[in-house]
Order: structure tokens, then C-alpha cells, then sequence
């Protein structure tokens, strides 16, 4: 998530540290940064949430709530309380009152099913103004890489990346009313029905799908959690609007947003799991732009939430906080932590009982507050200790213990070990989300995957310096109803074979594991992606000549271009010896001519001949 050191600093009354050293507290404290880029005079932290934290996270109020725990700094101006929830505007001079939260009889809400949407706020505003966003909310947003529209969607873009609470604008003036009132109804899609979403695409929906429709016309005007629609779009015309803070199943978006392989920072959102409670944030943040920004008067707000979020409280004691985390932290030292995290707790002879705040929801367990604990005074703080002696012998993993067994004893028969596609054209078992359109199953062999492997190899056979190529793996197969581990094996002279990979077993029970040799790991160096030359030259020389050393003055001879002397034939006749070298070379830079290789061997050639030897 791209997060603004500039739009961070409106949570505070006190400037915050430079980019790099916000960077080692998040670093070291919460999650990785994957770099930071400049924009204009602010500096933009590449901020890896982890899916564990996006519930809460995936917002610059989360960061925010982050730094000011692990920096020690006071967390001013919080837009989710009633002292900060104005501060966040201040630099455009907005100011104003929270809108009304009375129920309107203008719009009425209908879930289908409470479980996939759980909660749904529609906001109704009237007479609003429809065009260019001030600077300031421009600037914002471009800042972490979002594209101004409008003041209306750039308003619901910016409650959604300062509080994570996604929200949706429909215009209101395209929903049909009946009697008066609007009918806003979220319902699973019925197969067959389609929308044109705005990017201009129409997505064909399944009734595993869920989907905001118009009640009134039972058409459906937007993809829950995901991505609006045309026939509610916000255009220039719009007066009246609707705006959309609900909370989704994150299992519905998710499996939503893979189906049409359509991803948005909504979907992001709501598929790591949103607290129900923060649709009224949301909601509350929208509000405060109506009037100031957009225009319009708020006509009401209607609230669906059929099973409100019940408070969460965790209890851990300072004995079971230490015993974890190998510390010797104090009561005082917990309590200090809980604080700077904003936690209120009750705390009675070292037990604290805390109490969760509604948007972490990752925090339902005494361990997960030792975490909290852990991360806030510094894992450098944690003192290191060797790991217990395990008493026990492991139980033994017979598949992997033969395998183990198997390869060595392929490779030191010669062969490589290659890892093939588990994807195939053809096979028992369809994968739902396959790689391509291509290769849509799973594979019921090793074969032809070495087959294709050893075809792939025999053009570089003299590249790599080898008289033959042998592979084999070691893998998976799904055929005849059944998932089995296989071994197989190739070379050019014969054709692909496999056998499962327990016909291999020992026939006594092993009881323990065996110190295998380890590899010898070799210096990687990286390929040419242009193609080789290969020549040959073959002499007589006079008997007892070191073939070693011919080969040195060929190499030097032959220059940078020949990365590849190997003797491949040797035979004495008489008093004469015959040697015969294969060259092969190639470039990084270009491709070879034959011209160039030939200029060379004639200079190789030219140098033996020097030497005495007989060219054949």
C-alpha cells in the first residue's frame, strides 16, 4: 500500500521523523517497506501489509495508529473519535457538523442473506454539485498513485485511504423509486444476468455472485465489494446521491473478485475482513465533505446491521507474557504498551483484561497480545536463548526418506534432477483456476514432461559439456482416480520411464533419518540468451603429449569468445598421438557469425601447426 508521509502527519500536532526512519520503525516493528518514492515535496512508503493486518491497515489512520504506538508519539487527531474527526480536513479550512444519523424514509435497505453482507449504510444527499476536486484532495490521491475523476468519487477514494472503510456513490437520479422511496436490495446474482461495470466492461455473473441491485426495477447496479456500475454512475448531470458504507463476507469477494479476475482496492480491502463497525466511520467520513466539498444536504442515512459486532475482551497475565517471550518485563512495562496501543484494559494482581478495539479483529487470544507486546518494546528486546532439547525421535516421513535415497543414488549415476509442469493438455482432473487455456489439467505422468525436458537439453548437450543427457524426477501424478508419488528417468538413448516412487522403499522400518552427504553448492553464473557455435579440431601430436595443456594453449588462443574446450577423442597410433577438441563458443553481447568463429579457428589452427602438430 502506497502511504503519504504528508497525509500521515495530519494525524499529529508534531512533525514526524524522515522517511527512513519511518521506515525502520514500520520495518521492525510492523511490516516491511518495499521502498519509498518521492512526489513533489512528500515521500511515499511502498507499505507491505500482511494479510493478517489488513483489516485495520490497509488505511493511513492504521498506519498512523502504527507509528504513534512504536515512535511514542500521541496519536492527536484520530478520525474515529469525536476530538479528531474534523483535524483530517483542516488543511482545506473544512470544518462542520457530523450529518445526521436518523433513519430515512427515503431509502429502505434489504439483505438477502445477513451472513454475506452484515451490515449496510446508505447515505442520501441532495444538490450536490458534481466536478474538479480542490487541489489539496488531487494532490493526495495522485500522491499514492490514484487518478482524480471527480469530487464525489474522489471524496469516497479518500475516506476509504485515510479510514480503509471502502464506500460506492450511486446516482441517485437513475434508481427507481417507488412510492416515494428508494429500494436498495443485496441479493446473490441470478445466473445469466450481466453488468456493464465502469471500466467499461460487462461482467457475466453466477448465483454464487453478490450484487447490489435497484429493488424497485430488480436490476442489479453494482458487484458487492468490488466494482460499481453504469446504470448508477456519477456523471456531471448527478444532483442526488446515494452513498454506499456496508461491510461483505470477505470469502464472497474473494472468491468474486478470482471469478471475474477483477481486483480493486475495494475487493483488496474486504477480502482480508473488515469490522462491521467501521461502515459508520466510513459513512461519517463521507459526511463531512457534503456542504464543503461536494455540495448538498444530507437527507438521512439508513442503517442495516442485523447482528451488530459484539466487544471482544482478551486476558493475559504479565507471568504468561514473560514466560513467552523469554522477558522480564514489569506490570508497569505491559501497561506502558497497552497504552501506547490504545487498548484499554483493566489490570488486577498482573492479570490484564483488555479490551479489543472493534477493528482488530486478529487480536482473540492471550498469545496475540503477547505478540502486541513483543513487536512494540522491539524484538531486539527479547533475549536470545538456545531451543530445547526435543526428546523424541521424528516420526518418520516414509515418501520423503526415500526420495532422499532415490536421488542420490540417480545423481551419482549422473543424472539431474529436473521439476516439470504439473499441468498438462489432457487428464483426469480439471483445474478450476488453471494457469492457461492451454495446459487446464492436472498431470497423470512424469514422462512426457521429461520427454519434453530431454528435448529442450540435447541442443545444449555441448554447452553444458556433456556426452549424453540424463534427467530424472521425482513428483506427483493424478491418474486412475488416485494422487501417487512417482519417479522417472531419461536419457537419449532410451525413452521415458517411471515406477512409483514406493517401489523404492526400504523393506525394513527406518526409525530414524540418515546424515546424507551434502551437495556441493556451485557459484551461479548466468546464461547467454544468444545462440552457440560449435567446431571441432582434431591432430596428430607426437606421442606422450599432455592433452591438458593443448587444450590451454587452444583456450588462450581461441580468446573470450570460446567458453568451452573439451577433449572428446584420444588414440595413439605409432609414435604418434591423436587428440580431438570441441570448441564452443559464444557471446553475451551479440550473436556469432560463422565468419567470426572461422577467423578464429584459423588462428588456433596457425598456432598448433606452430607447434609442430599435424592438423587432421
Amino acid at each position: 500500500m502506497k502511504v503519504s508521509r504528508h497525509w500521515l502527519e495530519k494525524f499529529f500536532d508534531q512533525p514526524l521523523p524522515d522517511a527512513s526512519a519511518l521506515s525502520d520503525a514500520l520495518t521492525f516493528h510492523a511490516f516491511e517497506i518495499d521502498g519509498v518514492e518521492k512526489f513533489a515535496r512528500d515521500d511515499i512508503l511502498d507499505v507491505k501489509v500482511t494479510p493478517n493486518r489488513g483489516h485495520d491497515c490497509l488505511s493511513h489512520r492504521g498506519i498512523a495508529k502504527e507509528l504513534s504506538a512504536i515512535l511514542k508519539l500521541p496519536f492527536a487527531h484520530d478520525p474515529f473519535t469525536a476530538a479528531g474527526k474534523d483535524s483530517v480536513f483542516s488543511a482545506a479550512g473544512l470544518q462542520g457538523d457530523a450529518a445526521k444519523t436518523e433513519s430515512s424514509p427515503a431509502v429502505s435497505i434489504t439483505l438477502e442473506d445477513p451472513t454475506l453482507s452484515p451490515r449496510y449504510i446508505a447515505g442520501y444527499i441532495k444538490g450536490v454539485k458534481v466536478g474538479p476536486s480542490p487541489t489539496w484532495l488531487k494532490r493526495n490521491l495522485e500522491s499514492i498513485g490514484q487518478r482524480s475523476i471527480n469530487n464525489v468519487v474522489d471524496a469516497t477514494n479518500f475516506v476509504m485511504f485515510n479510514t480503509g472503510q471502502p464506500l460506492h456513490a450511486f446516482d441517485a437520479g437513475k434508481l427507481t423509486q417507488k412510492d416515494g422511496k428508494f429500494h436498495i436490495v443485496v441479493r446473490k446474482a441470478r445466473a445469466g444476468e450481466k453488468l456493464l461495470a465502469l471500466d467499461n466492461k460487462e461482467y457475466e455473473l453466477k448465483d454464487s455472485m453478490l450484487v447490489i441491485a435497484d429493488g424497485n426495477a430488480d436490476v442489479p447496479v453494482g458487484i458487492a465489494g468490488i466494482k460499481g456500475g453504469t446504470p448508477a454512475g456519477i456523471t456531471e448531470a448527478t444532483t442526488d446521491i446515494i452513498i454506499e458504507s456496508a461491510n461483505f463476507n470477505s470469502v464472497s469477494v474473494r472468491k468474486t473478485a478470482q471469478a471475474l479476475k477483477l481486483r480493486t482496492d475495494a475487493s483488496s480491502r474486504f477480502e482480508q475482513g473488515l469490522s462491521p463497525e467501521l461502515a459508520s466511520q466510513g459513512m461519517h467520513g463521507m459526511f463531512e465533505f457534503v456542504q464543503h466539498l461536494i455540495g448538498g444536504e444530507a437527507a438521512g442515512v439508513f442503517d442495516v446491521y442485523p447482528a451488530p459486532q459484539q466487544p471482544t475482551r482478551v486476558s493475559v497475565s504479565v507471568e504468561k507474557i514473560n514466560k513467552v517471550l523469554g522477558t522480564q518485563l514489569t506490570g508497569a512495562e505491559v501497561a506502558d504498551v497497552f497504552q501506547r496501543l490504545q487498548f484499554a484494559y483493566i489490570e488486577e494482581g498482573g492479570m490484564f483484561d483488555v479490551a479489543i478495539p472493534a477493528e482488530r479483529l486478529d487480536l482473540t487470544i492471550a498469545e496475540d497480545l503477547v505478540e502486541e507486546v513483543g513487536r512494540i518494546i522491539g524484538y531486539e528486546a527479547v533475549p536470545t536463548v538456545p531451543l530445547p532439547i526435543v526428546g523424541t525421535q521424528p516420526e518418520i516421513n516414509q515418501n520423503f526418506y526415500t526420495a532422499e535415497h532415490v536421488r542420490k543414488q540417480l545423481t551419482d549415476m549422473g543424472y539431474s534432477e529436473v521439476f516439470t509442469s504439473v499441468f498438462a493438455d489432457k487428464g483426469e482432473r480439471a483445474v478450476l483456476n488453471k494457469v492457461d487455456s492451454v495446459k487446464p489439467y492436472l498431470r497423470a505422468n512424469l514422462t512426457d514432461g521429461l520427454d519434453e525436458a530431454l528435448k529442450k537439453n540435447i541442443p545444449n548437450k555441448d554447452l553444458l559439456g556433456l556426452k549424453e543427457i540424463k534427467l530424472f524426477e521425482i513428483g506427483k501424478t493424478w491418474e486412475g482416480g488416485k494422487e501417487e508419488w512417482m519417479v522417472g528417468i531419461v536419457t537419449e538413448k532410451e525413452k521415458a520411464v517411471e515406477e512409483p516412487l514406493s517401489q523404492h522403499a526400504p523393506k525394513e522400518t527406518v526409525s530414524q533419518y540418515e546424515d546424507l552427504p551434502l551437495s556441493n553448492a556451485q557459484r551461479f553464473q548466468p546464461f547467454s540468451k544468444y545462440p552457440y557455435i560449435v567446431r571441432d579440431i582434431a591432430m596428430w601430436t607426437p606421442a606422450g603429449t599432455d592433452a591438458e595443456s593443448v587444450s590451454k594453449m587452444i583456450q588462450t588462443e581461441a580468446g573470450e569468445l570460446c567458453i568451452k574446450v573439451s577433449l572428446f577423442d584420444q588414440f595413439q597410433k605409432g609414435e604418434k598421438t591423436s587428440l580431438a577438441f570441441r570448441l564452443v563458443f559464444q557471446s553475451f553481447e551479440k550473436t556469432l557469425t560463422e565468419i567470426e568463429v572461422n577467423q578464429i579457428m584459423e588462428k588456433v589452427s596457425a598456432k598448433l601447426k606452430e607447434k609442430g602438430f599435424e592438423i587432421r
